[in-house]
Order: structure tokens, then C-alpha cells, then sequence
């Protein structure tokens, strides 16, 4: 089959749906890739590239269209395109079928099949084709960029010479894919970063990127495998307490990311207008659904504009589009994996499987039908975890109770090991020299305090501590070598051991703080 990537004819539009790293990969599935002259060029690839990868260039659109089996796309195909396409054709791009019916009913009238990308199912064997959440990392990333752009101070704090510079505080609205790539974005460039979403259950993901959830006093829980991985809509009752602390946090923030979308509705409004007023002059808000309609009441798709208090509404609709390399990098395999299910044998000939989860999931017309919507998947969508109980929060009575119980349980285990210790001692002093007790009863005593004072360092201090362990074994050493020269056979071996062992202890204590150095030197 011949696969052929058009140029995208939409304002600004600087992705393509083919790279000649794809059409290489392409070409070992069988098939034989085309392009039209100029397509790449925006994205950084230009025709000598995708000659040199063995693709043939056409001069025009049309003649693409009249030649490839399969035409590959980023942007929905206007009229004009779906009017070249034959009943022989695939089209593979993003669709919105549930926002375009006209262009459904056309697909259906010229018998076209036509696989929307946007409508890949949520499953985990469709990971590598779901370009919603490639575009989404970019548009997550790029938005606290633009963000960034547009805010007069750092994201990190820092204390200078010339003074103080508090960090950054950022709230990132809904965690998905762009919600998660923001997090990571603002955590890395040293911002205080908050995010809320309706799903309790990615709290977790949230604070492992170094971000704090933001929690609401309401039990609303979602699953998110029943949503397809997204969020559906709240309740009024969960809205407005949703709202309320929106409207608490606001004058406390410099930046604002909203990502939420619900599938086939418009994006619901989260940013109110008095949202906007109870900002900072010079704060940002970057709306990443304002193709959607926007979270925030303020937003004007595909334009930045200035409230009345001075705070900066981004509502850009091509943030992927804005790092077009990358882009058309990760979205050419998205459409490669795609056409790799479609062609099982490896042998250029396309199987058109309707059994096929992903591949009836996402095709929205075939064989003169309209197909949208699709039948829920066999497999349903990753479960989510249950999300963790809060832990409950104790009164000062219940804090002290419990400190005193684990004090005297603690205070337990002290004098059961101490008499214990205490009657092997007695024991062994029956029938050791009284020059081996003096010894053993150092040894002892130095084993109890030693285990006592590692024992209750926080995990997350050991590595730290490797400096002060590597003093106590100096000073073991000095000790052992002390003693090594006594007459007592039972005493130099001892001694011999303690030198041994602690001698490991500094060396591989030196070795560990080497490592940890290296990591924080820029080469």
C-alpha cells in the first residue's frame, strides 16, 4: 500500500503526519511511503530528508491524494480533502466525529474509511497509538513555558544579594496526561506547585512529582476505568464546593493551568471571572481547553488578552503545534503503530479487523456505514487504584495517649533486651577470664548504644549519616588496633574482625558519598 502524507492546510499548523525516521519504518511493513512536496518544512524536515529515506515526492496535494491507499493527516480533513477521497481510500487523522456529523455523513456518502485518532481507546495495547496523549505531554509542557513567558518573576525562590525572590505558586486544574506533563514542568523549574482533579485516586501520582493534591471535603469518588481513563461530570453539589476553593486559593497563586475536558461536551467552566478578579496583577492563566470552549470564563480561543486587573489569559489551541519537531516525532508513531495493526502480515496489505478493539474503537466510517459511535472495548481501560484513606487527624489527648503507649512499649523492649544481655553476661563471666569480661563488656555496651542510635534515624537520613559512621569506624579501628597486640588469643581475633569490618564500613562509605557527589556535578 502506498501511504501518503499531505501538506496540513490549517492556519499556523506546523506538524506532519509523516518523518522520515517513520517512513523508514513504514517501508518495513510492506509499504511505500509518499509526500507532498513542502510538508515537513515547518517541523524542521525537509524533502531532501525524505528522499534520502526513500520516500517519493509528489508536486500537489491532488496528485497525493489520487495516489496513495492511505492518506495520513494531524489536522480533520476539510471538505475539500474528504472530497478527493475514494472508496478504495483510508484516511487516518484526527476527526471529532462527535463534533463533526457533517463530515461524517460525507465520509459515508464517498464510502471512505476513516480512523480518527482521537477516538483510540484508552486500553493498554493502544498506549503507542494514543496521540491524544502524546499532543497533550507537549501541550502540558509547552503551557507552563508560554506561562513562564509571560510571568515577570522566577519559579524558583532564590536568596540574592539584591534580595529575596519568593518561589512561584502554581495550580494545575485537572491531572491528566497535560495536567501530569504541567506538574512535572512547574515541580522541575522550582515552583510550589498544587493541582486538583475530580479523581481522588491520582493524589498519589500527584505528590510523587513533587506537587501537593488539592483535597476537598466531599466524597464524590470516580472510576476512572469506567470513564475510559477521563473524568466525567460532577455533581452541582461537588461544582460548587470545587468553585469555593478555587475562589479560596486564587489571590494566593501566580499561575493558573486548566486542562479538564469531558469527551463530547464542551469544557466545563472552572475559572470563573471573580476568579480572575481575586488574582495578582502580573499572574497568568493558561487555558489548555480553549478549543472546547474553555475552563475559563475569560478566555478567547487562539488569542492572549489582559484582564482589567492586569492578569494574562493564554488561549492558545496549538501548543503542540508550537514545537512542531517533537510533535510530528511523536505523533508520525502514533500513526506508524496504528498502520503496524493494520498490517498483521508485515506485507504492505492492510486488514481492515473490526474485531479488533483498537482498531474498531477508533474507526468512525467503513464500507459506506458511519461506525460512531463504537461498542465499549472487550477490555476495559487501566484500573485505577482504590484510592488511600485520609489518615484521620488525632486530638491532642489521642496524640498524647498515643505517645505515652509507645513510649512504654518501647521502654518494654529496652528492658527485655537489657536483661537478656545482662543474663548472658553473668553467664559467660562463670566461665571466662576476668580479662576477656572487662573487654566483652565494652563490646556490649558499644553494640546496645550503636543499634540505639542507627536504629531510630529516620530511612531517609542513612545515606547522610555515612559521614558519622565513617568517624565511629575510625575510632573502632584506633581502638581494635589497640587491642590486637593482647595476649589473649580470643581478643586479637576480635580485634582482627572490628578492623576488618569496620574498614569496609569507611571505604564503601567513601564510595557512597563519591557517587552521591558525581550526581550533583555538571559535566
Amino acid at each position: 500500500m502506498k501511504i501518503g502524507a499531505p501538506r496540513e492546510i490549517y492556519p499556523g499548523e506546523n506538524r506532519v503526519a509523516m518523518t522520515p525516521d517513520s517512513a523508514l519504518l513504514l517501508q518495513k511493513l510492506g509499504h511505500s511511503c509518499i509526500i507532498e512536496a513542502g510538508a515537513g518544512a515547518a517541523s524542521g524536515f525537509e524533502d531532501a530528508a525524505y528522499a534520502a529515506a526513500g520516500v517519493e515526492i509528489v508536486p500537489t496535494a491532488e496528485a497525493l491524494f489520487e495516489t496513495a491507499d492511505v492518506v495520513v493527516k494531524v489536522r480533520e480533513a476539510k471538505i475539500e480533502e474528504l472530497g478527493r477521497l475514494r472508496a478504495d481510500q483510508t484516511l487516518i487523522a484526527f476527526f471529532w466525529p462527535a463534533q463533526n456529523p457533517e463530515m461524517l455523513d460525507l465520509a459515508k456518502q464517498r464510502g471512505t474509511t476513516v480512523v480518527a485518532m482521537d477516538m483510540v481507546p484508552r486500553i493498554s495495547r493502544a498506549q503507542k497509538m494514543d496521540a491524544l496523549s502524546s499532543m497533550a505531554n507537549i501541550a502540558g509542557y509547552r503551557a507552563v513555558i508560554e506561562a513562564g513567558n509571560n510571568f515577570g518573576r522566577f519559579f524558583t525562590g532564590q536568596v540574592t544579594a539584591a534580595g529575596k525572590v519568593p518561589p512561584a505558586k502554581v495550580l494545575i486544574v485537572g491531572a491528566g496526561v497535560a495536567g501530569l506533563a504541567a506538574i512535572g514542568t512547574a515541580t522541575s523549574l522550582g515552583a510550589i506547585t498544587m493541582a486538583f482533579d475530580v479523581r481522588p485516586e491520582v493524589a498519589e501520582q500527584i505528590e510523587s512529582m513533587g506537587a501537593s493534591f488539592v483535597y476537598l471535603d466531599f466524597e464524590e469518588a470516580q472510576d476512572g476505568a469506567a470513564t475510559g481513563g477521563y473524568a466525567a461530570p460532577s455533581s452541582p453539589e461537588f461544582r460548587e464546593k470545587q468553585l469555593a476553593k478555587f475562589r479560596e486559593l486564587a489571590p494566593d497563586v501566580d499561575i493558573v493551568i486548566t486542562t479538564a475536558l469531558i469527551p463530547g461536551r464542551p469544557a466545563p467552566k472552572l475559572w470563573t471571572e471573580d476568579m480572575v478578579a481575586l488574582m495578582k496583577r502580573g499572574s497568568v492563566v493558561v487555558d489548555l481547553a480553549a478549543e472546547r470552549g474553555g475552563n475559563c470564563d475569560l478566555t478567547v480561543p487562539d488569542e492572549k488578552i489582559v484582564s482589567a486587573n492586569g492578569v494574562t489569559i493564554i488561549g492558545y489551541t496549538d501548543f503542540p503545534s508550537r514545537m512542531g519537531t517533537q510533535a510530528s516525532t511523536l505523533y508520525s508513531n502514533n500513526i506508524r503503530h496504528m498502520l503496524a495493526d493494520l498490517t498483521p502480515g508485515k506485507d504492505g496489505v492492510i486488514v481492515h479487523n473490526m474485531e479488533d478493539d483498537v482498531i474498531r474503537g477508533a474507526t468512525v466510517a467503513h464500507g459506506g456505514e458511519i461506525t460512531f459511535p463504537p461498542p465499549p472495548p472487550k477490555v476495559k481501560a487501566i484500573a485505577a487504584a482504590k484510592p488511600k484513606e485520609k489518615a484521620k487527624e488525632l486530638t491532642v489527648e489521642e496524640r498524647r495517649a498515643a505517645e505515652v503507649a509507645a513510649f512504654k512499649a518501647q521502654t518494654k523492649s529496652q528492658f527485655t533486651l537489657l536483661g537478656v544481655g545482662g543474663g548472658l553476661l553473668l553467664l559467660a563471666g562463670f566461665f571466662a577470664p576476668a580479662s576477656f569480661m572487662s573487654h566483652f563488656i565494652v563490646f556490649v555496651l558499644a553494640c546496645f548504644v550503636g543499634f540505639q542510635v542507627i536504629w531510630n534515624v529516620s530511612h531517609s537520613l542513612h545515606t547522610p549519616l555515612m559521614a558519622v559512621t565513617n568517624a565511629i569506624s575510625s575510632i573502632i579501628i584506633l581502638g581494635a588496633l589497640m587491642q590486637i597486640g593482647s595476649g589473649s588469643w580470643l581478643v586479637v581475633i576480635l580485634a582482627a574482625l572490628a578492623v576488618f569490618m569496620a574498614g569496609i564500613n569507611i571505604f564503601g562509605g567513601f564510595m557512597v558519598t563519591r557517587r552521591m557527589l558525581a550526581m550533583f556535578q555538571k559535566s
